[in-house]
């Protein structure tokens, strides 16, 4: 039996973006054990740090897979709007868990640099408005993914794959 073929760039789209999903949507766990435990806080914090820097590089991926399988769609004037909001949604999702991700990394190496820990009450009031910045990325991420979730079961919009992947009758 042979293999089927690889999938293109704009048909990965929906193989990717329940990465970035998961992770990003993790991460802040961590970042509230990092707080609720402080004798392992830090390698809480740290390993929230690695769920945002994979889930920020997972979403880079994702857009960009997205804006190939975008240009592929068979559009109606519904599934444009629908479509135009999500890709608008993915962008600003992207940009806001980027620079959360490049702020909580400066969170965490700027001790390093200084040789010396924060204490307990400046971890908390950077980590607070942090986690607070955070879900309102986490609703951006939400509602990029419903609009997403609107064009595949609503609309019927669906990756578009090689015709020698699709199964025959005959199999």
């Amino acid at each position: 039996m042979l293999l089927p073929p690889l999938p293109t760039w704009d048909s990965l789209h929906p193989l990717v973006i329940h990465f970035p999903i998961a992770l990003l949507m993790t991460a802040p766990l961590f970042v509230v054990l990092g707080l609720t435990i402080p004798r392992i806080g830090k390698w809480f914090h740290w390993s929230a740090l690695l769920l945002m820097v994979l889930g920020t590089l997972g979403s880079w991926v994702a857009v960009a897979t997205g804006e190939a399988a975008g240009e592929l769609a068979q559009r109606t004037p519904a599934i444009s709007e629908v479509l135009e909001r999500h890709e608008e949604l993915a962008e600003l999702t992207r940009t806001f868990f980027t620079l959360l991700t490049l702020g909580f990394a400066a969170f965490l190496i700027v001790p390093l640099a200084r040789r010396k820990e924060f204490s307990c009450k400046v971890a908390m009031a950077v980590v607070l408005p942090f986690l607070l910045l955070y879900g309102g990325a986490m609703l951006s991420l939400v509602n990029t993914a419903h609009n997403g979730g609107l064009l595949v079961h609503e609309y019927g919009v669906h990756a578009m794959l090689p015709l020698e992947a699709l199964p025959s009758e005959s199999e």
